[in-house]
């Protein structure tokens, strides 16, 4: 086979095709929901978060864009207020009654009429100069040092001084006090009718700590209602790096206390100062955090003196942003579980099948031929399949069962004869054995016994009388030897010992053997249970069955030394046999022992020959019937015994011939 075609090469491709129909179609659903759809998602998080970052940054951009307009229209204003002033007639008329220079008194009359104008055109201050040719009609946002402060009315300069509040992130400096002013400045020029110069018309409004002006530029940017959520919109005018005019709180303060003499970030100042860019991004002012537009203010000269500064919280717009998100992503979630459900059930629906189809054929395999795959959710190909598959299975096993029939029918013949065969050349082969045994054993056992006896015939009384114990005990060996043998023979050879076949009461056969066994029972304090309840009568020899019950009760007392319950019984079994129990409450048959207990000469007790069990099967399988052996359950020895051992005695009715 092509290397390209083996499909166990180690490649990805091939280890996909070992995986199961299972793996597959839950690989094939959930790929696109755990991988493709959790990418979408974040995707579109994402992409969520930055459109509203980017929408808040829109809407400061167009707040910052209002408030420089109306700043510019204020400033457009002074100038108007100053030409104004400039051109009007009372000062024209005051100027030619009283050319320059003026005398004192004529001087405090034209003040009172700049005071009346000022307070007219809405301005702080309104200053008449001495004419000079190098000064021009301007506009502008003008700085003055303290010294160029001397011609502003005293309630004006104490507006003036701002004092330095230590600020997070600011820039280090070594002032303390902000001692300059930032004005709206015009100069206008005052001719005459014939167009000469008769001096200079110079108004302005001062920025320092003008809450009026800033708290309008506040109300046209952000009138009340206009932020949702809680927001707060906030306005500032910054000299330098000093906010000189605010309605920023002051952190830790009262809320009518603002933030006048707190300073901006370092980061913001080298970005709008420093480099005359416009910031637009979020800053931290003062105390929170603001989605902030900072825009340089230059005086007339170019010189970057200042800025002005608009800017939202940015707390509740996050809060709701992040809802926002959040609803998206638990929708998103549910949508994959639905999903996810919806997919795993139709793979379900297709695999499952399968599966079924394979549960049935590895049953089959191991050998159950009635396992089907049954009824399954599916009406489509795999279900006729599924179908299909289960005539198959009926119709082979159908076939089967004959065949298995058959050849069970032919096996259970084989074994029967193999196991008679077998049985038979064991029979024969002890039955030579017993018969060396016999011939071996019984001649020195007549010597022995011979001797014996001469011994006492020789003996004076006395000394016979001293070793008679010992004598009787040699007897008793010599009697157990002759029994011995006596019982290999009548096992090996069952036709020369064999009884007179009787209809034998089984209850009342085993209470004979009660009676014969009574002395080991009572002395050992045994409590005996019957529950007889055959009907029937077997066909066996009397005295042979009592040598198997009486075989079976005594081993039943020495499984008991302390004492326990025998428990006897008997009941009709199939159409033509009989059974009888004999059960102990003792510690019971081990695994081993059960293997090889009716064998000869096996035994646990350790003055027993081992040839009781094994004799009693063969007086038994002699008519027909069988001894088998078992360990009892707990709940039948009774509350608070052992499980012990049972013996049944099984009997026919009729006879084997």
């Amino acid at each position: 086979m092509a290397a390209g075609l083996n499909p166990a090469r180690p490649g990805g491709r091939g280890r996909f095709a070992r995986l199961s129909i299972r793996n597959k179609l839950l690989a094939m659903v959930l790929l696109p929901l755990l991988g493709v759809l959790p990418l979408l998602g974040a995707l579109l998080l994402w992409w969520g978060n930055e459109a509203l970052d980017r929408l808040l940054l829109t809407k400061v951009r167009s707040d910052l864009a209002v408030a420089q307009g109306y700043f510019e229209r204020v400033l457009g204003e002074v100038g108007a207020s100053a030409t104004g002033v400039a051109e009007s007639a009372a000062l024209l008329q005051a100027l030619q009654v009283h050319p320059a220079p003026l005398h004192a008194p004529v001087a405090a009359n034209i003040q009172t009429l700049l005071s009346r104008l000022a307070q007219r055109e809405r301005l702080d201050f309104i200053n008449l100069l001495p004419p000079d040719p190098t000064l021009t009609d301007r506009t502008s946002v003008e700085v003055l040092e303290p010294a160029q402060q001397g011609l502003m009315e005293p309630e004006l300069r104490e507006r003036v001084p701002v004092a330095l509040v230590v600020t997070r992130n600011a820039a280090p400096t070594a002032r303390a006090v902000e001692e300059r002013a930032m004005l709206l400045l015009a100069t206008r020029a005052v001719r005459n009718v014939e167009g000469a110069l008769m001096g200079h018309v110079q108004a302005g409004v001062l920025l320092n700590r003008n809450l009026p002006f800033i708290d309008h530029i506040n109300e046209i940017v952000y009138p009340a209602g206009s932020l949702p959520f809680g927001s707060q919109g906030t306005a500032t005018l910054f000299l330098d790096d000093v906010r000189i005019s605010t309605n920023v709180r002051l952190f830790g303060a009262e809320q009518d206390q603002r933030a006048i003499g707190t300073r901006v970030s370092n980061t913001v100042r080298d970005t709008v100062l420093g480099g005359g860019t416009l910031w637009l991004d979020r800053a931290f002012v003062v105390n929170d955090w603001y989605v902030s537009a900072y825009q340089p203010l230059a005086d007339g000269s170019g010189r970057r003196v200042g800025m002005l500064y608009v800017g939202i919280l940015e707390r509740p717009f996050t809060q709701l942003k992040y809802g926002a998100l959040a609803s998206i992503g638990a929708l998103w979630f549910a949508v994959m579980v639905v999903a996810a459900v919806v997919s795993l059930r139709c793979a379900r629906s297709i695999f499952r099948p399968l599966e079924q189809m394979e549960a049935t054929m590895q049953r089959v395999e191991g050998g159950s031929l009635d396992a089907r795959v049954g009824t399954v959710a599916s009406f489509d190909e795999i279900g006729r399949l599924a179908g299909h598959l289960d005539h198959l299975l009926a119709v082979i096993a159908d076939n089967t069962r004959g065949l298995d029939a058959k050849v069970a029918e032919r096996t259970q013949a084989l074994e029967a004869a193999q196991q008679q065969l077998v049985k038979s050349e064991k029979l024969a082969t002890v039955g030579q054995l017993t018969a060396s045994i016999a011939h071996e054993v019984n001649n020195p056992i007549a010597v022995i016994q011979g001797n014996l006896d001469l011994v006492r015939e020789l003996l004076d009384p006395a000394a016979a009388a001293s070793v008679a114990p010992e004598l009787k005990l040699v007897d008793e060996q010599i009697e157990r030897m002759r029994l011995i043998v006596t019982q290999l023979l009548q096992f090996a050879r069952p036709a020369e010992f064999a009884g007179y076949v009787e209809a034998v009461d089984p209850a009342r056969a085993l209470d004979d053997c009660l009676v014969l066994a009574g002395h080991q029972i009572a002395r050992t304090g045994i409590h005996v249970e019957r529950d007889y309840r055959a009907t029937r009568a077997p066909a066996i020899n009397r005295q042979e069955l009592q040598q198997v019950l009486v075989n079976l009760m005594v081993n039943a007392v020495h499984a008991m030394p302390n004492g326990g319950t025998l428990h006897l019984g008997t009941r009709d079994v199939g159409d033509d046999a009989v059974e009888i129990d004999v059960a102990d409450t003792g510690s019971g048959l081990s695994e081993e022992l059960l293997g090889r207990l009716f064998q000869p000469f096996v035994t646990r007790r350790p003055d027993g020959n081992g040839l009781g069990l094994w004799i009693s099967r063969g007086l038994v399988e002699r008519y027909g019937g069988d001894i088998r052996a078992g360990n009892r359950k707990g709940r039948e020895a009774g509350e608070g015994k052992g499980g012990g051992a049972v013996f049944t005695v099984l009997l026919k009715v009729t006879p084997a011939t």
